[in-house]
C-alpha cells in the first residue's frame, strides 16, 4: 500500500483509510474510529488558494502544538508531572485526538449518532455552547486551548449532510450571542456543504499535503507515536491510550477492571504501531 501511494497509484484518502483499517481502526466502533488530520489552518478567507503553503496546517506537529504558544505550556506539563505510586508515566495530552465523544460530537446532526449523543449526555443534549456549530470556531479552539486536541474523521472529505441540520433538531442556542445552533457554519471560502467537501478534499489530495502527510502518519501510525521520539515530537498520551500498556486479564479486581475498561473506551485509543 505504501509503495503504492508514493507511486500515486492511490489518493491520499485512500492511503489514509488503508492504514487506518491495518492499525485496527473501524467505523463499526466509536472508541476506535478511523482518524483523520486537520489539513488546512486558513478558515477565514474569502477564497481558498491551494497553491500557497500558508493556508495548510503543519503536519509534522500534533494537533496540540500546531500553535506555537501552547508548546510551552505542553513541555512544562510533561517534565512536571510525577506520579507518587509510579504507575502513570510521563504524559503530554491528557485528553486525546480520537474518541467516542468526539465522533459524536462531529456527527450529532446525523443519526444513529443524534441518539447515541443524548445517551451520553443522560436523555438530552449537551448544552450548546459545547455543540459543534462552526468550523471556524473549532479550529479557533483548537489553536486557544493546548487541551483540546481532536483531529478529524473521515466524513469532513466526503459527506456533507453531516454539516447540514435535517432533522431540525433543537439543539438550542448559544449563550453570548444567543445564536440559534442549526446548520454548521462553514468558512467564508466554502458556498455550501458540497463546496466545503469539494473543496477540503481538495485540499486533501494537493501537492503540498502529498508532500508533508508522511510527517502526520508518523506522528499518529508510526515511529513518533511512543518512546523516545514520540516525547521530543511533543506526542505523548496518557498511558492508558496505548496499545498493551493496561493488561486488563491481570487484574483480579472486577471493579478496577470495569473503571479501567470504561476509561479505555470512553478515553480514546492510539492506533496499533505501524
Amino acid at each position: 500500500v505504501c509503495q503504492k501511494w508514493v507511486n500515486r497509484e492511490i489518493s491520499n484518502f485512500d492511503y489514509l483509510i488503508q492504514l487506518n483499517t491495518m492499525a485496527g481502526r473501524t467505523y463499526n466502533d466509536l472508541a476506535q474510529y478511523p482518524v483523520f488530520p486537520w489539513i488546512l489552518r486558513d478558515y477565514t478567507s474569502e477564497e481558498l488558494d491551494l497553491n500557497n503553503p500558508a493556508v495548510f496546517r503543519d503536519l509534522s506537529k500534533p494537533i496540540g502544538v500546531v500553535n506555537e504558544k501552547n508548546a510551552k505550556t505542553v513541555k512544562e506539563k510533561y517534565e512536571n508531572f510525577e506520579d507518587p505510586l509510579g504507575i502513570i508515566d510521563k504524559f503530554h495530552y491528557g485528553t486525546h485526538y480520537s474518541n467516542a465523544a468526539g465522533v459524536m460530537h462531529y456527527l450529532i446532526r446525523v443519526e444513529p449518532f443524534t441518539t447515541l449523543h443524548i445517551q451520553l449526555q443522560s436523555g438530552r443534549f449537551d448544552c450548546a455552547d459545547r455543540q459543534f456549530h462552526s468550523i471556524p470556531a473549532t479550529w479557533q479552539a483548537l489553536m486557544d486551548n493546548p487541551n483540546d486536541v481532536k483531529e478529524l474523521i473521515p466524513e469532513f472529505f466526503y459527506f456533507p449532510e453531516f454539516l447540514e441540520n435535517q432533522n431540525g433538531f433543537n439543539l438550542g442556542q448559544l449563550q453570548i450571542s444567543k445564536e440559534v445552533v442549526n446548520d454548521v457554519v462553514l468558512p467564508k471560502w466554502a458556498h455550501s456543504p458540497e463546496d466545503f467537501i469539494y473543496k477540503h478534499r481538495k485540499a486533501l489530495e494537493s501537492e503540498y499535503v502529498s508532500a508533508h502527510l508522511h510527517e502526520w502518519i508518523d506522528l499518529i501510525f508510526g515511529y513518533k507515536q511512543r518512546g523516545p521520539a514520540a516525547v521530543e515530537a511533543l506526542n505523548v498520551f496518557y498511558y492508558c491510550t496505548y496499545e498493551g500498556a493496561v493488561d486488563l486479564d491481570a487484574l483480579t479486581d472486577e471493579k478496577e477492571k470495569k473503571a479501567l475498561e470504561g476509561m479505555i473506551n470512553n478515553f480514546g485509543q492510539t492506533p496499533c504501531q505501524l
